[in-house]
């Protein structure tokens, strides 16, 4: 079901295993979670599961009750866009220093990711476009070279990709998500750090706008 690359450590690949089972409402909310039977379901070993959960405890995609287990924690639509006001800030800085920083290596994956975002969209694959997304934001946090944010948004990207994927056939514009974030990519490509604020910034304003609309729906 999955693949991982032979440089990912168990723990890493359990943690990317859950996280995806999580965002995308394979384990809903208020799941009760078993490190034994995750660890059959992963073919990972208990330990690196554990470690897992731990780290998603720290991300609040689960909960970890003290002699009763782990949950998979619910999803609160009004905290998104107390999540989003930081995110904006954030998103907006590591966008710019990703273009200032960005290597030749980088800045060709950020056009590839722009490409594959919008042959994503065009085929309505709605986990492929998940899938880039979080690579994206994992190659952003790559190029900004600056491990305080990167921690920040490690908080938060998990959370926002469960809300949105658990709401976007009711409320979200498909093709314009990807172009939005093809535009961001493309602009990190381009070395333009005024470019790469402003469009994380349109970005942003178009998933609260997202947020907006499932709060009042």
């Amino acid at each position: 079901m999955f693949a991982a690359a032979p440089s990912v450590s168990l723990t890493e690949r359990a943690y990317r295993q859950l996280e995806e089972l999580i965002v995308t409402l394979a384990l809903p909310p208020k799941t009760v979670l078993s490190e034994q039977l995750l660890s059959q379901q992963l073919n990972i070993g208990r330990t690196p599961v554990r470690e897992a959960l731990q780290q998603l405890a720290r991300d609040g995609l689960v909960t970890i009750l003290p002699r009763r287990g782990v949950l998979v924690s619910d999803i609160n639509l009004r905290t998104q866009l107390r999540l989003l006001e930081l995110r904006r800030e954030v998103e907006r800085l590591m966008a710019r220093v990703a273009a200032e920083r960005s290597t030749p290596a980088e800045a060709a994956a950020f056009r590839q990711l722009a490409t594959d975002m919008r042959h994503a969209s065009d085929a309505a694959d709605d986990i492929a476009f998940m899938r880039l997304d979080r690579e994206l934001n994992a190659l952003i946090s790559q190029a900004a070279r600056n491990e305080f944010a990167t921690r920040s948004m490690g908080l938060m990207h998990g959370l926002s990709r469960r809300f949105w994927y658990q709401h976007y056939r009711e409320a979200a514009d498909l093709p314009l998500a990807a172009s939005l974030h093809a535009a961001l990519a493309d602009a990190i490509a381009r070395r333009d750090g005024a470019g790469a604020a402003n469009a994380s910034d349109a970005l942003i304003s178009y998933i609260e706008s997202f947020a907006r609309k499932t709060i009042d729906s």
